[in-house]
Parts: C-alpha cells; sequence; structure tokens
C-alpha cells in the first residue's frame, strides 16, 4: 500500500513538469503564421520568418510591427511570449503578446525604433582598442 501511495504522490508531483514541457499553439486563429489586425485603433502585424533548416512555426523567427514601428518578440523556454514593452508577464501566442504591449503603451505612445543608424557602424567616437593591440 504504501508504494502505492508513493507511486501516486510521484506522479502528482511530476503532473505539472509534464504539462509545462508540452508545446503551446501558436496561434489563436485557424490560420496560424500570421496576423494582420486593428487592436485599440493601432495596426498590429505579425508573420513568421522561416529559418533554415527549421520546420513549422516553431523553426521561424516573429517580425512584428505595431503602426509599422518594429515589435521585438523572445520566446521563454517554456514555450510562451514575452515582448520588450513587457519583460515580467508570459502570454501563450504572438498576437496575445503583441495585444498585451498596445496595452501597455497607452494612448499616444509608440515604439521607439531600436537602433537609429546602421548596425554595422560601431560606436562613433569609442575606440574599442583593436587597433592598440588591447587584449582582454
Amino acid at each position: 500500500m504504501a508504494r502505492g501511495l508513493l507511486a501516486s504522490a510521484a506522479a502528482l508531483a511530476l503532473a505539472p513538469v509534464v504539462a509545462a514541457s508540452r508545446p503551446l499553439p501558436m496561434s489563436d486563429g485557424p490560420g496560424g503564421g500570421s496576423f494582420d489586425e486593428t487592436y485599440r485603433g493601432r495596426r498590429i502585424q505579425g508573420v513568421v520568418i522561416p529559418v533554415a533548416g527549421h520546420r513549422g512555426l516553431a523553426g521561424g523567427d516573429w517580425q512584428v510591427t505595431i503602426d509599422g514601428r518594429p515589435l521585438h518578440l523572445m520566446r521563454r523556454a517554456d514555450g510562451t511570449w514575452l515582448s520588450m514593452v513587457d519583460h515580467y508577464s508570459s502570454y501563450r501566442t504572438p498576437l496575445e503578446a503583441t495585444r498585451a504591449a498596445v496595452d501597455e503603451m497607452g494612448p499616444g505612445q509608440r515604439l521607439r525604433e531600436l537602433a537609429p543608424g546602421p548596425v554595422d557602424a560601431g560606436h562613433v567616437g569609442h575606440d574599442m582598442g583593436g587597433q592598440h593591440d588591447v587584449r582582454a
């Protein structure tokens, strides 16, 4: 009888871990790979950009915009999503994360550009030591 109770207790203890390890659905709708809608007066768009060597939606990066400005989304280890606007909450889908970013931004606020200049322009006015044989 003690073995039965121990096995039951172990199964109950592991059930949340097993449930959390399962992949979550990628979208709210039947399309699955993209969204384009007006939410609270803002146009939100998202599309999966496939990554070479990966199959399905899990193997791609999301390109998401709010009113034409990029919103960076990150995937957590548990399969949920967070945005650069709200790092403290997790959302089941990129669409939910985008809507939450709109809610957090409030009226009249816009996303900032991620990089105001060329990405590979380097740090103007800062010497990184490359020409002076500095080794770290």
